[in-house]
């Protein structure tokens, strides 16, 4: 893929307990290497092989520093953004992606984004990209279309805007406001609810204690999928880097559910989807993001 001299992409992430928590991490970094020009991994303290995992990819463009994530901190998963900022400082350039260790691009994705990035290149008023999302659920067959599944959010941000990340990771904010976006043109794959059910009531337990402490440890030990309102048999392509890890799935869930097993957070996305189907709109949808283009800037 030709690159402009001019431009140059950082990617960047952090990690911890790679193996522990099943993430896919490789084939995130792999996903975006053809389109930075470096990638950042901060490596927290693990209890398994994660850094050798990343030390593998064997590539020059991998930056690994050593971070220590602070056990203590255990209020509203702050550590999340606090760990993927002390990434985002370490960046060299000014457009910089970012990806959760669940998170992986299609390879059919690298040229809109690459367009993009070089189109908002030197617009001012555009701040990051906003990317669809794809969520899989239970299998890498489901995936989760609900509104208590996120639809937008922001992965790449411009260095120079001040956007920092902020809570539990998920989103960015500038000065405290929202950072001002343009579409990618692209989809981030989510793959953090995929994979065997004990690992994935393992991966929960780690997790809830970045909110909760050990509050909740026990509360993962039998773990099961559940079927829900607004999943659905995934119809489209995986990105190829996955399909090694698609074939070696090795456990089921089917979707059965019927509107007799609807509890009251069913029935509340069900209505939403109505509403939204007759006003054109998702009433109340949280969005870490203003959208340039409604707001007829780009």
């Amino acid at each position: 893929m030709g690159k402009l001299p001019c431009m140059r992409v950082s990617g960047f992430t952090v990690i911890r307990n790679a193996e522990i928590m099943g993430y896919p991490i490789v084939e995130s970094i792999r996903s975006i290497l053809p389109l930075v020009d470096e990638f950042v991994v901060g490596v927290g303290q693990s209890e398994d092989n994660t850094k050798k995992i990343i030390e593998g990819i064997n590539s020059p463009k991998i930056k690994i520093f050593d971070s220590i994530w602070d056990k203590s901190k255990t209020q509203g998963g702050l550590i999340l953004s606090e760990k993927t900022n002390e990434a985002l400082n370490r960046c060299q350039n000014d457009w910089c992606f970012y990806l959760q260790a669940d998170e992986v691009v299609h390879e059919n994705d690298l040229p809109h984004i690459r367009q993009n990035l070089e189109k908002y290149e030197n617009n001012k008023d555009v701040e990051g990209l906003l990317f669809e999302y794809v969520h899989f659920y239970g299998t890498y067959n489901v995936i989760g279309t609900a509104r208590n599944w996120y639809r937008n959010e922001v992965r790449v941000i411009k260095r120079s805007s001040g956007a920092q990340s902020v809570g539990d990771a998920q989103g960015f904010r500038v000065q405290e406001r929202k950072p001002n976006v343009a579409p990618s043109g692209a989809k981030i794959f989510h793959y953090g609810w995929v994979k065997p059910p004990s690992a994935m009531g393992e991966k929960n337990k780690h997790m809830f204690r970045w909110w909760h402490g050990n509050k909740y440890d026990d509360s993962f030990k039998d773990f099961a999928y559940k079927t829900a309102y607004g999943l659905r048999y995934f119809k489209g392509s995986h990105p190829q880097i996955m399909a090694d890890l698609i074939a070696k799935q090795n456990w089921t869930f089917e979707l059965k559910k019927g509107f007799s097993d609807w509890n009251r957070r069913d029935v509340k996305n069900w209505l939403s989807d109505v509403v939204e189907k007759v006003v054109g709109r998702r009433i109340g949808e949280h969005k870490n993001y203003v959208l340039l283009k409604k707001k007829g800037v780009l």
